[in-house]
């Protein structure tokens, strides 16, 4: 008896893991992890912004005429929000990264949806637009986030590869993502935030992304929209 109740016990962990953080998972917030997988077509996404960082990797992508999408905090959007807008003006897409880029798995059903809403109309409010895509800070869902998605008419977006630029030098950086270019659909996800402090050093993000963008002039690079494969 004491076996399978262990037993069932990590099964249930697994179940719940898996639900919660794998790009893959639906009962918690469906969404996609590629997107559409058209000729040479990429995804690069940036979560946490905006920072300080921000201006420089908008001005990395239109030197090089690529479109990326921006997940951002509520909080970041009150305090920067110029680079949101010209993020937009300049054709990339913002998605909703919750205000306070907490632990969804931590909260609660109103905590939920307080982060998700309150990102929401601090977005709304600083661009006059309603994002329709939603990153789970940690790609970790929750239980309750579906019907706080639902409220908003988003789509929770995770991805196919994470660079984890916020622990890898930039060579590491490119090791992890470089692969991605030779799967069209991949979604990239990288950092020009560091959650929702003040500050960021986003050098390594900055400099992997320069050398991903240089040695693939031909790549499409573009925005997600609402839907997936």
């Amino acid at each position: 008896m004491r076996a399978f109740t262990i037993a069932g016990l990590v099964g249930a962990a697994g179940y719940l893991g898996y639900q919660a953080a794998h790009p893959r998972a639906q009962r918690w917030g469906p969404g996609f992890h590629r997107g559409p997988g058209k000729t040479n077509a990429v995804y690069l996404t940036f979560d946490d912004g905006p920072s300080n960082e921000t201006e420089h990797f908008l001005d990395l992508l239109a030197e090089h005429g690529a479109k990326a999408t921006f997940f951002v905090c509520g909080r970041n959007i009150e305090r920067r929000p110029q680079p949101a807008r010209r993020a937009l003006a300049e054709g990339h897409v913002l998605g909703n990264h919750t205000q306070n880029h907490r632990f969804l798995l931590g909260l609660g059903p109103a905590g939920v949806r307080d982060e998700v809403a309150r990102a929401q109309h601090a977005i709304e409010d600083a661009t006059g637009t309603s994002p329709r895509l939603f990153r789970p800070p940690y790609g970790v869902r929750s239980p309750w986030l579906p019907p706080a998605l639902a409220e908003h008419d988003l789509v929770s977006v995770h991805w196919t590869v994470i660079g984890n630029d916020w622990a890898l030098p930039a060579p590491g950086v490119l090791a992890r993502v470089r692969p991605a270019m030779d799967d069209p659909g991949a979604i990239i996800c990288l950092h020009d935030g560091d959650g929702v402090r003040a500050e960021a050093d986003r050098r390594a993000t900055l400099e992997a992304t320069a050398d991903l963008l240089r040695g693939r002039e031909g790549t499409d690079f573009r925005t997600l929209e609402a839907s997936g494969e």
